[in-house]
């Protein structure tokens, strides 16, 4: 096969990201479940400077949606929230994979899960009761009664409790009302499951090395392991047994000293892109926590682009802002904006926006970037777009309304 340009590469990871540009339709609520499938991870993270990062990574890809519907999906059974990449939305199809990490505890900290549920194990019993006989709770359902201040990860006991029932699968997270998990049985949710029907842990390791590199389009072996955080011993020897066996292809890329793997299902999209037919994304904003920045180093290899969410920075340390999105544009990361949405004024402000240097402003990009911008703040439902301040002299009044 031809050797793939890294213009390629870029273009199949936004078109297996589904980030490419596509016709102009309305998103249904069957698009999103269709989008999570794809990507097969969706993290969750409660910063809402602008919307919680699993909305906007949607919108990313969808455009206006109704966010309800990811909140449907889940109380529906479509989704559900496990440690994956990180916290995450999972499609349900996939459940089969989790539950076997959850039955060999490969999750849990053998240190500090277990331990802990079996020394309260009285406090354990009386919540299963409790959510057997009255149904899913929240963890704001109990009142905290040492004295202490609740905080990121100083947890009352029934909320350590529930979460660790949650890693071990005896709990799901039934829905979520304002963000506030509600954890159930997991024979509520899932009744018909039966643990007979859970596969080795080396068919997991090969389902999320496959899905991994569908996912990325085309990627490099070292790329592999932290899309669903395994070890890069474990990758590694995947790749190579899925390789031998012809479930996974190797291609040529321009500059890399090592090979591009690739789907058999992505053949002849790698095939249209060596021939130089390759996918070109739409423009849009990307959550930091969006499966195509979040490892850092591929974002730095593959897009020559470094980034850092600076919202855990000393605010005199940033450098760019507190919740930097950042801006695809042509199969590139042309910069970052700092936003925050004021949803009683009705206003999109982006304090500042930082393109990279070397990108040239001219009038499509400052039309499609202006755009983008139009879009995520109708979504937000502030309509009134003000940009103060730019890089580039004279940008940020092109940009505002």
């Amino acid at each position: 096969m031809k050797p793939l340009s890294q213009d390629a590469v870029r273009g199949l990871m936004v078109a297996a990201q589904g980030l490419a540009q596509g016709p102009a339709v309305a998103a249904t609520k069957a698009d999103v479940r269709e989008i999570i499938r794809q990507m097969h991870v969706l993290q969750i993270d409660t910063i809402h400077v602008v919307a919680r990062s699993p909305y906007l990574v949607l919108w990313s890809r969808l455009g206006d949606y109704d966010p309800q519907w990811l909140d449907d999906l889940l109380a529906e059974a479509a989704l559900f929230e496990y440690w994956s990449h990180a916290a995450c939305l999972l499609p349900i199809e996939d459940y089969p994979l989790y539950r076997r990490i959850m039955l060999d505890r490969l999750t849990w900290n053998e240190k500090s899960w277990r331990p802990w549920l079996e020394a309260h194990a009285e406090l354990v019993d009386g919540l299963l009761t409790h959510i057997r006989e009255n149904g899913a709770v929240r963890s704001a359902d109990f009142e905290r009664t040492d004295g202490a201040k609740s905080g990121w990860w100083n947890w009352k006991d029934e909320k350590t409790a529930l979460e660790g029932l949650l890693f071990q699968g005896d709990l799901m997270v039934a829905k979520r009302h304002n963000f506030q998990r509600l954890y159930d049985l997991r024979q509520r949710i899932l009744p018909a499951w039966e643990d007979a029907r859970t596969p080795s842990l080396e068919a997991v390791h090969e389902s999320f090395v496959l899905n991994t590199v569908k996912a990325l389009g085309v990627t490099k072996a070292a790329w592999v392991a932290d899309y669903f955080r395994l070890s890069k011993k474990v990758a590694q020897q995947v790749i190579e047994k899925l390789t031998r066996h012809g479930q996974l292809e190797t291609v040529p890329v321009e500059g890399w000293e090592t090979p591009g793997y690739f789907h058999p299902d992505s053949r002849e999209a790698v095939e249209a892109a060596a021939d130089g037919l390759f996918p070109v994304s739409r423009t849009t904003l990307l959550s930091p926590f969006d499966p195509l920045v979040w490892h850092r180093a591929r974002a730095q290899e593959l897009f020559d682009f470094t980034y850092l969410i600076e919202c855990y920075t000393p605010a005199p340390k940033r450098v760019y802002g507190y919740f930097t999105l950042p801006i695809l544009h042509n199969n590139r990361l042309i910069g970052r904006l700092d936003p925050k949405a004021h949803r009683k004024d009705g206003l999109f402000e982006v304090k500042a926006l930082h393109l990279e240097p070397g990108v040239i402003v001219d009038d499509a990009l400052v039309a499609e970037v202006k755009s983008a911008l139009r879009a995520c703040a109708a979504w937000h439902q502030t309509p009134q777009v003000v940009v103060r301040n730019a890089t580039e002299p004279g940008l940020a009044e092109r940009l505002s309304d």
